[in-house]
């Protein structure tokens, strides 16, 4: 559920980015934040311990306009990939109002993409949110490398029938804004309902 400002007139939904390490969370934020106007984004703020990077920003899109007279602000995270920071990754998904998950398309990755997903559901049944509910967008990052993953392949393997599903190589932008328009349209319908 958004977090509302009466005081400031402000609608912040939270955005969380998940996937396994290395899919390309981190990629697809520098991203988006390198690419929107400074008047519209806060600044990037990371968060590192010896082993694990969390990235924060927040923006507000000129193509939502208000709702109810309430600008709508996004607050964007990264999870850490690693299995090993569950208990992180669990946390940044307190609170979430959409997810993107950054699948890896190349071949040996898929039982990783798949764990990730599963490790989501868990994560996101932790806190009550059936992640069926939420607006979820299926990134299959890295579509430039070898032999990538059939798209079609998660969805099959995790019974995903209608999760949106979008293709990128976040390394060249390409399918980034695609995949954050999606969500944040979806998010925006929701929370509309």
């Amino acid at each position: 559920m958004p977090y509302i400002s009466y005081h400031d007139k402000v609608i912040a939904f939270k955005i969380v980015y998940y996937g396994p390490g290395l899919s390309g969370k981190t990629t697809n934020l520098t991203y988006i934040f390198n690419h929107l106007p400074e008047e519209l984004r806060g600044d990037m703020l990371t968060l590192n311990t010896s082993d694990e990077r969390t990235l924060f920003f927040d923006f507000f899109p000129l193509d939502i306009g208000r709702i109810e007279g309430y600008a709508v602000r996004f607050n964007m995270y990264t999870v850490p990939g690693q299995v090993y920071y569950e208990a992180s990754r669990r946390l940044i998904l307190d609170g979430a109002d959409g997810v993107a998950f950054v699948a890896d398309s190349q071949p040996f990755r898929l039982e990783e993409n798949i764990d990730s997903f599963q490790s989501m559901q868990k994560n996101l049944g932790h806190y009550g949110v059936d992640w069926k509910g939420l607006p979820i967008v299926l990134q299959y990052n890295k579509r430039d490398c070898p032999n990538p993953i059939r798209i079609g392949t998660l969805e099959q393997r995790l019974d995903l029938d209608g999760i949106p599903v979008t293709d990128a190589v976040a390394i060249q932008g390409l399918g980034v804004m695609e995949t954050i328009h999606t969500l944040t349209r979806d998010v925006i319908v929701r929370f509309k309902l």
